[in-house]
């Protein structure tokens, strides 16, 4: 999804969240960060630079943690983030067929995002469920046990709630 809103009023958002919860300083980076993707859907070069301009830190810094953490992006994600988890304990279940599946069905390869901005298919290296194996994350719903048969009925249930 790219920006949820127009530029001007997301960063005003953004100066409102680090003014408000005195988010000014360089141990609130992660919070900002969260924040700003919320508002533009992604963390874009410009916005990482903003960020470290707001809170007085190198532009290295800031492009470090997005970079580290799986959870920011810099490229716009779809409207439903797909995560298959990949971490031993998933793969050794058959996780790479269901990432395999995924792709199929989406027709586009993890990392990338479908045409019409409704799905983005990611892995993830644990999710802390390898009980559950293989393990599927699709925005905050958590899938278990998820075989390829599957995988076309779990995304019916997006593509449903899309048209509606």
């Amino acid at each position: 999804m790219a920006c949820k809103c127009d530029n001007e009023v997301c960063y005003a958002e953004l100066d409102k969240f680090i003014a408000e919860g005195h988010y000014d300083d360089p141990d609130s980076l992660i919070q900002v960060l969260h924040h700003a993707q919320h508002l533009f859907g992604y963390l874009p070069r410009e916005v990482q630079i903003y960020v470290a301009k707001k809170l007085d830190i190198p532009i290295a810094k800031v492009y470090g943690v997005v970079t580290f953490y799986t959870f920011f992006s810099e490229t716009p994600r779809g409207e439903n983030v797909i995560q298959v988890c990949l971490g031993t304990g998933c793969f050794v279940k058959g996780a790479a067929k269901v990432m395999e599946s995924f792709e199929n069905e989406l027709k586009i390869k993890q990392g990338e995002t479908t045409e019409d901005m409704q799905f983005t298919l990611s892995a993830v290296r644990c999710v802390g469920a390898c009980a559950l194996a293989p393990v599927v994350m699709i925005n905050d719903k958590v899938y278990t046990h998820v075989d390829p048969s599957s995988v076309k009925r779990i995304l019916e249930k997006y593509l449903i709630s899309a048209a509606s």
